[in-house]
């Protein structure tokens, strides 16, 4: 039997505020949840691991009144807001989702067990893994590798507001190049800033293909999940 292409997307939470840049936009979340819907259409297996950065940055906020620990329990927490307001927006739209928490709290979303993960995708259900890696000090882009690497993903794309991986950072250079194609090891040695180091290099260990691209451009999102070439292509 032809196994089906599994993929898991990161979603950073900013992507959710559209142009207010904080909370939930309304029209920025269905326009993510109807991409979602036509890569899986072309039946795509999807994973989403979602960021919170829209409500609360544990970095941000930690520092004199908040330690560390206390505020990245506060960003993972605005996960789950984040996965539930996705899930709804899915299923509004007559798709069958699951969300699972590394942070256990039944009453809104299942634990995440890597078994339990595996069977909703096989069954056809875009699966929302919220909570990061339930632990502090790990971003949202190690809990993406992990989880990818967890669930056999083929492809891990990294939905930014960047149209890819440049020389240089495009804000502060307009003369920097995208790259197309790029391979982990000169990414380090030019110590590019693709994610974060921990990540990065558990990437690469594993072999894990990435794609880095802009999903603010309508249609992006689901020209990635069914292949298309979209933004900068990293791989061992």
């Amino acid at each position: 039997m032809e196994t089906k292409r599994r993929v898991l997307v990161k979603l950073s939470g900013e992507i959710l505020a559209g142009e207010a840049g904080t909370g939930i936009d309304s029209r920025a979340l269905g326009r993510v949840a109807d991409e979602l819907r036509e890569g899986h259409e072309e039946g795509v297996e999807i994973a989403v691991v979602i960021g919170g950065g829209n409500l609360i940055r544990g970095t941000a906020v930690a520092g004199e009144e908040l330690d560390r620990t206390t505020a990245d329990s506060m960003g993972m927490l605005a996960t789950v807001i984040n996965a539930l307001a996705l899930q709804d927006s899915l299923e509004h739209r007559g798709l069958a989702t699951r969300v699972l928490s590394a942070i256990e709290m039944r009453m809104l979303a299942e634990p995440y067990i890597r078994r339990r993960a595996v069977r909703h995708l096989e069954k056809g259900r875009i699966v929302i893994l919220a909570a990061g890696t339930g632990h502090p000090y790990f971003t949202t882009d190690t809990a993406a590798v992990l989880r990818s690497i967890e669930i056999g993903a083929h492809l891990l794309l990294k939905a930014t507001k960047v149209d890819g991986v440049f020389t240089e950072d495009p804000e502060l250079n307009p003369m920097a190049e995208r790259f197309d194609t790029l391979h982990y090891r000169e990414a380090i040695d030019r110590r590019l800033d693709v994610m974060d180091q921990t990540a990065f290099t558990m990437g690469m260990e594993h072999r894990l293909p990435l794609v880095v691209f802009n999903v603010t451009v309508p249609g992006n999102l689901a020209r990635a999940l069914k292949g298309e070439t979209v933004g900068t292509l990293v791989e061992v």
